[in-house]
């Protein structure tokens, strides 16, 4: 069972990867989406995860934790995709605090996700 469990959140987060790359995330360009792409990637993907009511979560970070079971890349994915679309830059700041104090709480740095931090 523990296997099945570790199988499913390695392939959530290469399913975050693919929807990444698919939207220009990886190949060094600076994309520029809407979160309509983002949710329409994430349905051709088949990926679980509901982004509208993730975004309504009081903390959707625990929630991808907690409930998705989110690995630390993942999530660091997960940030970098919200991070670079049309999303208001009040939310995306707050999502970036909350997942950096997640992750380097874990003691999970990430150069990637510090080097979007406006602090």
């Amino acid at each position: 069972m523990e296997d099945y469990i570790l199988r499913e959140i390695d392939r959530l987060g290469e399913m975050l990867l693919m929807i990444a790359r698919r939207l220009g995330l990886l190949d060094g360009n600076k994309p520029d989406y809407s979160l309509t792409d983002i949710k329409e990637e994430f349905g051709m993907a088949g990926c679980p995860i509901d982004l509208e009511m993730l975004l309504h979560q009081e903390n959707p970070v625990r929630y991808l934790v907690e409930t998705e079971k989110i690995s630390d890349h993942g999530l660091e994915t997960f940030i970098d995709i919200i991070f670079h679309s049309d999303l208001d830059e009040d939310r995306k700041q707050a999502l970036l605090s909350d997942a950096l104090a997640y992750l380097d709480g874990k003691g999970y740095f990430s150069f990637r996700l510090h080097s979007f931090s406006s602090d």
